[in-house]
């Protein structure tokens, strides 16, 4: 697992030295796919359920699972971009949100507090605490903030699968759900809404986007459950 995280680490790394105006998300698509298979892993997303793509690529009000296309970035924007790899049979998966040139204080805010959720989902992600205690940190931080976190999609185990329970909200109640033990891992993963939480899928029958048209923001890190907190494995020095 932690060479497979390395990759991800490693390909959203070179991603967000590519995120400029005038850049295309599908620019974005084939550059991680050659990253990945150049570190001989396998895009974990492509196929899966039907996605057609290595990456999904979220712009502005695109909460999730936004599909690369010839779509340019443009100055102001916002984009997340999530992907997972296989390396030998284990998987990783991982999401930032990046600015586009020059961007608005509420989306550098929108922006700073999701990075600060994941930052303390990932304090909460210890050995002895409950699954809940995940989501209320989340919440809690969001909500104070004047943000919203989005219900309809939540974190989740992972390693031999993708997608693993348990399920991990970011929201809820602290102190219930299942016990944390020493070597869980958990894909941890805040999406935040600067207007209200609900959210739409358009078409494609993918693309999740804000049902006010408000920004959305993604951050996701795969966690180790330590006695010390978690341990993020999907990080790379200098990145």
């Amino acid at each position: 697992m932690r060479d497979a995280c390395r990759i991800v680490a490693e390909t959203l790394a070179i991603l967000r030295g590519m995120v400029t105006p005038g850049v295309t998300t599908m620019d974005l698509e084939r550059r991680a796919e050659t990253e990945i298979r150049a570190r001989k892993g396998v895009p974990a997303f492509k196929g899966y359920r039907g996605y057609p793509a290595c990456i999904c690529a979220s712009v502005n009000d695109q909460v999730v699972h936004g599909i690369p296309d010839g779509r340019r970035l443009e100055n102001g924007d916002i984009i997340g971009i999530d992907l997972g790899v296989n390396y030998r049979g284990f998987y990783g998966d991982s999401a930032i949100t990046l600015p586009v040139g020059r961007v608005s204080e509420e989306a550098e805010r929108l922006m700073r507090v999701t990075r600060e959720a994941l930052d303390l989902a990932i304090a909460a992600a210890r050995t002895g605490n409950r699954l809940s205690d995940i989501g209320h940190a989340v919440q809690v931080h969001v909500e104070a903030a004047g943000f919203s976190v989005v219900r309809s999609f939540v974190g989740h185990g992972i390693g031999k699968k993708l997608h693993e329970e348990p399920q991990v909200p970011n929201f809820g109640s602290p102190g219930r759900g299942p016990i944390l033990k020493s070597g869980m891992t958990l894909a941890l993963e805040p999406m935040v809404n600067a207007g209200g939480y609900e959210v739409a899928v358009l078409e494609d029958g993918w693309t999740a986007v804000t049902a006010d048209g408000k920004l959305s923001a993604h951050s996701e890190h795969t966690v180790l459950v330590t006695p010390r907190g978690g341990e993020p494995l999907t990080v790379v020095a200098g990145a």
